[in-house]
């Protein structure tokens, strides 16, 4: 386990943990990206944001779980499920990370990402991991 602070994830967004308080609005945030949930052939739901806001890899600690959002003051610009050391402690792991639909096309998410990546680098992660769904352009 290394020592996250999510506050360096991003340089421009601030960045905070997302709870159970917050279901409502990752729930509107998701509801607004219809072609990803095209693509995984599912609606955004309240039980399924619930359950994403707990749910870790098989035996893997909860406390290793980053499930955050990147704020341009009180507009959420992504969310992101970041695990710390998955599948083993010199990796990361991005199961899901999504960009505000009216945000999307403009190399916010790559600036987002890259930084994070900058960041883990500086604490000895080998390799990062992105989840993605093959056949979504949005995710390639």
């Amino acid at each position: 386990m290394h020592n996250i602070d999510i506050n360096k994830f991003s340089k421009k967004y601030n960045v905070r943990k997302l709870h159970h308080d917050d279901v409502d609005l990752i729930y509107s945030f998701c509801k607004s990206n219809t072609q990803y949930y095209e693509y995984c052939e599912k609606e955004p739901s309240i039980e399924l944001i619930e359950r994403d806001l707990k749910i870790t890899p098989p035996d893997f600690p909860i406390e290793q779980k980053y499930y955050v959002g990147f704020f341009e003051s009180d507009n959420l610009v992504a969310i992101m499920d970041f695990e710390d050391g998955y599948p083993d402690e010199d990796y990361a792991y991005i199961g899901f990370f999504m960009m505000n639909s009216e945000l999307q096309g403009n190399g916010i998410g790559t600036q987002i990402i890259s930084e994070i990546f900058e960041y883990l680098r500086k604490l000895g992660f080998r390799k990062c991991m992105l989840g993605i769904d093959k056949d979504n352009p949005q995710s390639n």
